[in-house]
């Protein structure tokens, strides 16, 4: 049947087309409603008009307008285009491709359809689906840049990233000015750890786009990752000049201001993020880490719960909030913490070692040999599962100890490129000894060292302290301040701004008291603060980095055929531990009564930390204790929960609890009076007693340690040894528990061990200081001399 309705004509066509090339939508609506009028079924008008009310936002109305279009002409493939493109629009993405493949089926060869629906799969997360229809976009059109510079990131959402590559450099071949896909290109070599040609990537980008916020961003976190973290400073805030409400930017250099040591600028930057994003639990988390590190623990416990109230998945702020709870010795609750953070991200870095390190300290050795196995296994394949301080009281292998130490340091603290090589320096007239410490205050670090200052030869050597720590104004804190000749208080500069003061006062040797410590701050050594850098006293093991030259030692403690063991060379000491000669032996006198003590049986005690005791060494106490009738046993435990584990570990050893008693913390005065009360110190293995083997040989009181393979399971053995009393030195545990039941037994034999510390305390080399004092200034001699005639570190023995 003859069709009699009038065609549209040529110029009724180009006068709608011509409106809506103009962006004229509504009167192209207006126009084709009055043609309808005439045109009612023109599938033409329809498409144009779907079109317009598309790009008026209208999809709704425009879906229907495609719709009508196809009912009349079903294989009018440009509706069929149009309309899979609204549908995307409104993610109806399954609808959409249902349309575009409508279209392709009744056009082939459509470049811009095939585009779209290559867009669509990628939405959908159809990877290998959007990988074919754009490489069928390319093969119809080898030049469409923006389609090469999609399947690369196509690719590297499959994580094909050599692949990814080759698609951004071919569109960028094709345009070589194509910022988009030189940032693409660097995120990919980002992905790949080629970071320099990221950065290479990043800044060709830049230069093309000035004003491209995103790759100035990509380019600081690159730079952050290489550890140029002034350069990703500048590069971050280059992007929040371009974009200064860029949440992500902000947080990123507030993390670099947060490496650097500087928590007041990365919290104001960390604030500022927030304040753009609220709900930016990064942001939350990383501000309550900088408060942490100030000390300010109420300010951080909220921020991490706020994190965690965020994002209840956020492994990291569940640890943070565990290091509060450590801090505020609430064990249980910190526990429970780390607990949760492992179960969210079990392999998240050094997480195991917190868990062990906070069962240690509650005394909860439940599943400890599988997770010793676990963690020795970690350890073996270069895993980062355990921090070097934690891992000292765990086992005695140094072998497994430097190569933890290695591990940590390589990842949180590697050589730092930041300042320039040091030069060396002009020969001084005095050797100029910097010391630091966040310690120097009441604590035992100080009241071992702080004699040693003092005693330093003026005519030879200027004796600095660098002070990271609070200024607490304390005896101590005043004491050590007037014991050397300058006291540089740093603990608000930033650990470039120390080493470069450091080096302005061109120190010459460095000395880091405080090592894999609470507030060590291992960066300034990292950048060199001095030309030689050493490790002493606080942390008993090797620093695993290379910037390190020397650690203190002695041949008991470390053996030649332990030298292996350690990345720095060893100064051999005739005795490691310094001590104060002048502390006076305390007034007050305590009777067992006023400790809570019956009148008789002998009294062993152990004022170790509890992260220290172990099943094993409690095996031998609990078998000390059953062969020694009415004896009993004295030591300190920071909180109830570690003092219920220990009650019951006794009990299962056979050892009625009552026999063990829990001395409570007491001033110094106070706690080394009370060390005259008991009969025999018991060392704990393999983290031998400290500052507390040298206070109860202070007071008279013999110390017994069984000898191990590692640096700390060695100290005790050292002390010892250095007021000659080598008969309390076993090799075994057996040897061990035999000599202390001896001891508590024999009464000639303990009168005899007894009076020959008394005897030898007055002579002996543990509290000699001023001799200490010389032997260590002929090792900085030693190494000064070797530095200035331009020769490598090597052992050195006094």
């Amino acid at each position: 049947m003859k069709n009699n309705q009038p065609s549209l004509t040529r110029e009724q066509i180009d006068s709608v087309t011509t409106l809506y090339s103009n962006g004229q939508f509504l009167e192209v609506v207006d126009a084709i409603k009055i043609l309808n009028e005439s045109y009612p079924n023109v599938p033409l008008l329809f498409n144009i008009i779907g079109a317009s009310y598309k790009a008026l936002g209208q999809l709704d109305a425009a879906i229907q307008m495609f719709e009508h279009a196809i009912t009349i002409k079903p294989d009018y493939a440009e509706a069929h285009k149009n309309l899979g493109i609204t549908l995307k629009s409104l993610d109806r993405f399954d609808a959409a491709v249902i349309s575009f493949k409508q279209s392709i089926a009744l056009e082939p060869n459509n470049i811009d359809t095939h585009y779209n629906l290559a867009v669509t799969f990628k939405a959908m997360s159809h990877l290998e689906s959007a990988v074919e229809s754009y490489e069928k976009v390319i093969s119809l059109r080898p030049d469409f840049f923006e389609a090469h510079n999609n399947l690369g990131n196509v690719f590297k959402d499959l994580n094909l990233l050599d692949d990814a590559v080759k698609s951004y450099k071919n569109a960028i071949s094709i345009k070589s000015d194509f910022s988009e896909a030189h940032n693409n290109l660097g995120n990919a070599f980002r992905d790949l750890d080629q970071l320099d040609k990221a950065v290479e990537s990043y800044e060709k980008a830049i230069n093309i786009n000035k004003n491209f916020a995103e790759a100035y961003f990509n380019l600081g976190t690159v730079l952050k990752q290489m550890r140029q973290l002034d350069d990703a400073i500048i590069a971050f805030e280059g992007a929040l000049s371009i974009k200064p409400n860029f949440a992500e930017a902000h947080n990123s250099l507030g993390s670099c201001f947060t490496v650097l040591g500087q928590n007041n600028a990365a919290i104001d930057c960390y604030e500022k993020a927030i304040s753009i994003k609220p709900d930016f639990a990064e942001a939350h988390n990383f501000l309550g880490f900088n408060f942490f590190s100030l000390g300010k623990i109420k300010e951080a416990a909220k921020f991490f719960e706020s994190a965690i109230n965020i994002d209840s998945n956020y492994a990291e702020a569940h640890r943070n909030l565990g290091n509060v709870f450590k801090k505020l010795k609430q064990l249980d609750k910190a526990m429970l913490c780390y607990e949760r953070a492992y179960e969210i991200k079990p392999d998240m870095n050094f997480i195991l070692g917190d868990i062990l390190n906070n069962k240690m300290n509650l005394c909860d050795w439940s599943d400890l040999p599988i997770l010793l196995n676990e963690v020795k296994n970690k350890i073996i394949n270069n895993e980062k599962v355990v921090g070097p301080f934690a891992l000292l009281g765990l086992i005695d292998d140094p072998a497994l100890q430097r190569k933890a130490s290695v591990t940590f340091a390589n990842f949180y603290y590697p050589k730092n490129h930041t300042l320039p090589k040091l030069e060396l320096y002009s020969r001084h007239k005095k050797i100029r000894i910097g010391y630091f410490s966040a310690d120097f205050k009441v604590h035992p670090v100080s009241t071992l060292t702080a004699e040693l200052y003092e005693m330093h030869n003026r005519s030879q050597f200027e004796i600095h302290a660098f002070s990271f720590g609070p200024d607490t104004k304390d005896e101590m804190n005043l004491r050590i301040k007037a014991g050397v000749d300058y006291f540089h208080d740093v603990q608000s500069m930033a650990h470039k701004e120390v080493a470069l003061l450091a080096r302005s006062l061109e120190i010459d040797i460095a000395i880091d008291l405080g090592g894999f410590t609470a507030k060590s701050r291992t960066d300034i050594f990292a950048m060199y603060a001095a030309p030689i850098q050493l490790s002493y006293i606080g942390y008993l093991g090797t620093m695993g980095s290379n910037y390190y030259d020397y650690l203190i030692a002695d041949e008991i403690m470390i053996p030649k055929k332990n030298q292996k063991y350690f990345s720095e060379k060893i100064i051999y000491l005739p005795s490691f531990q310094v001590n104060d000669s002048k502390e006076s032996p305390p007034a007050q006198t305590f009777t067992r009564k006023d400790l809570g003590l019956p009148d008789k049986g002998f009294v062993f005690c152990c004022f170790n930390n509890t992260y220290k005791f172990t099943p094993t060494t409690f095996d031998s106490w609990g078998r000390i204790l059953e062969k020694v009738e009415d004896s009993l046993l004295i030591i300190y435990a920071g909180n109830e929960s570690s003092k219920i584990n220990l009650a019951n570990e006794i009990a299962l050893r056979g050892i009625d609890p009552s026999r063990l008693i829990f001395g409570e913390r007491l001033s110094r005065p106070e706690y080394l009076a009370r060390y005259r009360v008991a009969d025999l110190f018991l060392d704990t293995l393999p983290y031998n007693a400290g500052t507390t083997a040298s206070d109860a040989l202070r007071m008279g009181l013999p110390v017994l340690t069984c000898k191990g393979k590692s640096y700390p399971s060695r100290m005790a053995a050292s002390i010892i040894n250095a007021v000659n009393l080598p008969e309390l030195i076993t090799t075994s545990l057996e040897e061990y528990e035999l000599l202390a039941i001896e001891l508590a037994t024999d009464l000639e034999k303990y009168t005899i061990i007894k009076d020959k510390l008394a005897s030898n305390l007055s002579t002996a080399t543990l509290y000699d200081t001023p001799r200490f004092t010389r032997n260590l200034e002929s090792a900085y001699r030693i190494m000064y001399e070797g530095y200035q005639q331009k020769q490598k570190p090597n052992h050195i023995y006094v």
